[in-house]
C-alpha cells in the first residue's frame, strides 16, 4: 500500500453516516474509528478519500446490521484538491466494505470511485465499474 501525493481534505468526522455501495448486503454504515489516524488532542477524528475506517452497519441485511467491519472511503461531498490542481466533489459519502488487508468484500461496485482510493487500494480499483 502506497502513498498519494497530496494533502486530501478531511471530510468525514467519526459519528458521520455512509452509503455502502457494494452487494455485500450493507445499505447504510456509520463512522465508528479511523485507522492510522494522527490527530491533536479532544479533536475528532476525520477521515477522506481513500482511508480505510471501521464502520457499524446501521441499515442492510438481518445478518449485516449491527457488524463491526472495516470499510475504505471512495466518494465524499466535500472537495478535495488533486494534485494537478483541479477540486472534484461527489454527489453523496460512499465506502466499500473491506477485510484488514484490503480486499472488497463484494463483488462488484455501483457507481463511481475516486482515482485516489483506487490507486491507493488496488482491489478496490480492480472491482470498481468507473474510475474518475
Amino acid at each position: 500500500m502506497k502513498g498519494v501525493a497530496g494533502r486530501q481534505t478531511k471530510g468525514l468526522p467519526v459519528g458521520s453516516t455512509l452509503k455502502c455501495i457494494d452487494n455485500t448486503g450493507a445499505k447504510e454504515v456509520r463512522v465508528v474509528s479511523v485507522i492510522n489516524y494522527h490527530g491533536v488532542h479532544r479533536r475528532y477524528p476525520q477521515a477522506g478519500i481513500g482511508d480505510q475506517i471501521v464502520v457499524s452497519v446501521t441499515k442492510g441485511t438481518p445478518e449485516m446490521k449491527r457488524e463491526l467491519t472495516r470499510a475504505v472511503i471512495v466518494r465524499q461531498k466535500r472537495p478535495i484538491r488533486r494534485t494537478d490542481g483541479m477540486m472534484i466533489e461527489f454527489e453523496d459519502n460512499a465506502v466499500v466494505l473491506t477485510t484488514e488487508e484490503g480486499e472488497t468484500k463484494g463483488s462488484e461496485i455501483k457507481g463511481p470511485v475516486a482515482r485516489e482510493a483506487a490507486e491507493r487500494w488496488p482491489r478496490v480499483g480492480a472491482t470498481a465499474s468507473m474510475i474518475m
